[in-house]
């Protein structure tokens, strides 16, 4: 675990999925601290997709692969490749081990550089095989709800940089999407308003580049976190019927699979794509606002 601070935050990363674990600032942690009991994980990189594929199978030029939900850098060990004092970055090489399961080869490096209350995440993809590669990638950090309390319904405010107009998704089956029924983002007061039962449905997931900020706002309707990104979908999720302490705000570049999709992989929606040698840079940056 490594751990970089400086006057106003501090945080922790673990070579594990390169994953972030910790978020302490103003003498209190935002980033979930994955109890297992609601949801084991922190703040997981999903690679080579982002969601499920159809019953955990693709094709690639006609050949079957499979892959389980969000894929598999989250649950890999990745080298530590450079550190300072504001910074660290981490890489994962493909494998073996990663060529049975996605077939090309690659180079993946997540780095983290903090600058006053904001967190900034980088993700760089590069194609280092022969062909055509074709990936997704996304985030699923999970922020503790602003105060609080399991005995009340409300959780607070989510915000966005557009105020109307805004149009989401569900997943339908099998964690599989259906992208043909598109549900109306209701705001009052410019502002989503938050209960235990928001996420009955599971994920609400905002496709075309609608919106390139969420901010958190508590009961009283203060900013309390921002996340900033240019991803083309966002994900918004908490654990359905489990009350649970935290909200996730997911940029992805990628989605999962339309329900019963059998297609190519190459073909998937809002996949990614890369010419040998080429390089993705993606990412988001977090911004704590107390």
């Amino acid at each position: 675990m490594k751990t970089i601070s400086n006057e106003q935050l501090t945080i922790q990363v673990s070579p594990h999925g390169a994953e972030l674990c910790s978020i302490f600032a103003n003498g209190k942690e935002y980033l979930w601290q994955a109890d297992p009991a609601f949801w084991k994980r922190h703040s997981p990189v999903l690679f080579p997709i982002v969601g499920s594929v159809w019953e955990n199978e693709y094709r690639n030029e006609g050949i079957p692969y499979t892959l389980t939900q969000h894929g598999f850098a989250r649950d890999m060990e990745f080298t530590l490749v450079s550190e300072k004092e504001d910074e660290v970055y981490y890489r994962l090489i493909s494998s073996e081990e990663t060529l049975q399961n996605y077939p090309f080869p690659f180079c993946l490096e997540i780095g983290y550089r903090i600058q006053g209350k904001q967190i900034e995440v980088i993700w760089k993809v590069k194609n280092t095989g022969d062909k055509e590669m074709h990936f997704q990638i996304g985030a699923h950090p999970a922020f503790y709800w602003p105060e609080f309390d399991a005995n009340s319904l409300e959780r607070g405010f989510f915000g966005f940089d557009r105020k109307d107009g805004l149009k989401y998704i569900l997943i339908s089956e099998r964690g599989c999407a259906d992208p043909s029924v598109e549900y109306s983002l209701e705001l009052t007061d410019e502002l989503l308003p938050l209960d235990t039962h928001t996420f009955d449905k599971d994920a609400l997931i905002l496709e075309n580049e609608q919106v390139r900020k969420v901010t958190i706002y508590n009961k009283e309707k203060r900013a309390y976190l921002s996340l900033h990104f240019n991803a083309p979908v966002v994900g918004l999720w908490s654990p359905p019927a489990k009350n649970a302490p935290f909200v996730c705000i997911e940029p992805w570049y990628g989605r999962c699979d339309r329900a019963h999709y059998t297609g190519e992989y190459k073909d998937k929606d809002w996949m990614q794509h890369l010419q040998p040698s080429e390089i993705f840079q993606g990412g988001y940056t977090i911004e704590i606002n107390e």
